[in-house]
């Protein structure tokens, strides 16, 4: 027997009894009528209170039983919601929305771990495979000059430079992410003040001067004649994210590729954008070259030097800044990575 039709008979036998009790000792009833009126009282308590439980009670309690079967088939919480109005009595909808936000807490958890779990172990991947690469380079070329090739001054030097160079990617790499690691567990503090961010902007095309070659280079400013232009954010962190924007833009436009660094006064922000006309990125990979290691080309980007983080380092921290990095890129058309830092109006630079 159900439940639900147990409880409703046990309910209506105590009924019956405490009604029949009192009909007797008043008099009302009497012998075969007693016994008459108790099995009618006995069968209409049963079924009204049948009819409350199944409907009212056992019914929502299936809804819930169904859920969490279906959960423990290995469902997801979201395949398997049920409409709340379906459930007749309040507390048992409080009780299925606690439940049901508990689970999916729990399962947003297991979805994360199972996330970073991925991650971590394509993380250390990519980073054994980084490593590898100018470690047995540098050596090889030892081993060779090791196994004779020193007694050949020129061999020799040739060698000790290669060396030398697959040393100084490794360095490069290792403080990479030593960066990036730092700023992602938060133990690098962005130090926000006011600076001048024309002046800037203006170091850091000079800083390019030697690396550019025949590429135009040039520094654009709108919307304002102003000598300086205030900014409020992480003057070492911003230099940081114009060198490598820069950087990658001379690294992928053409030897009479045309580079521009733009600074757009607005009223309450400045937006800055840097612009080239290279090579272009596939929209296929548009939504992934912020991520570690990510190369758009594999082999080209490793013969034009870089560790791989330093994308990643930038979209750190433009969103230390509480901005967001954006890109647009069209393949043989160049690209145009921008961000945005609030003015600081009527305030003088530090770095003036």
């Amino acid at each position: 027997m159900k439940s639900s039709s147990k409880i409703s008979l046990l309910l209506a036998f105590v009924a019956t009894a405490f009604i029949a009790g009192i009909l007797f000792a008043l008099g009302y009833v009497i012998g075969v009528q007693l016994i008459y009126t108790s099995l009618l009282i006995l069968v209409v308590i049963y079924l009204v209170a049948y009819v409350i439980m199944e409907q009212l009670f056992y019914r929502d309690v299936h809804e819930i039983i169904r859920l969490l079967e279906k959960l423990k088939r290995g469902a997801r919480v979201e395949e398997v919601e049920i409409n709340r109005k379906k459930l007749r009595l309040s507390t048992l909808k409080k009780l299925y929305k606690t439940l049901y936000s508990h689970i999916l807490s729990k399962q947003y958890q297991i979805d994360e771990m199972t996330r970073i779990a991925a991650f971590r172990k394509e993380f250390i991947a990519d980073v054994s495979h980084e490593l590898k690469t100018p470690i047995f380079a540098a050596q090889g070329f030892v081993h060779t000059l090791l196994d004779g090739a020193v007694e050949d001054k020129n061999v020799r030097m040739r060698f000790l430079e290669k060396a030398a160079k697959s040393l100084d990617g490794l360095d490069s790499l290792v403080h990479d992410l030593l960066i990036l690691s730092q700023i992602e567990i938060g133990e690098t503090k962005m130090q926000f003040e006011y600076f001048d961010l024309k002046g800037l902007a203006e170091e850091v095309i000079d800083q390019f001067e030697s690396k550019r070659e025949n590429r135009k280079l040039e520094l654009i400013v709108n919307n304002t004649e102003a000598k300086s232009m205030i900014v409020y954010a992480d003057w070492l962190r911003i230099k940081q994210v114009l060198i490598n924007l820069v950087s990658n833009a001379i690294k992928y436009s053409s030897e009479d590729g045309h580079i521009q660094l733009i600074l757009d006064h607005g009223q309450d922000s400045v937006a800055i954008t840097v612009k080239d006309d290279g090579e272009g990125i596939p929209n296929a990979d548009l939504q992934r070259i912020f991520e570690r290691f990510y190369r758009v080309d594999k082999s080209r980007s490793r013969e034009k030097g870089g560790t791989g983080l330093g994308l990643a380092i930038v979209k750190h921290i433009i969103e230390g800044h509480h901005s967001k990095m954006k890109v647009e890129s069209k393949e043989g058309k160049g690209s145009v990575f921008s961000f945005q830092l609030p003015k600081g109006k009527g305030l003088t630079s530090k770095h003036q």
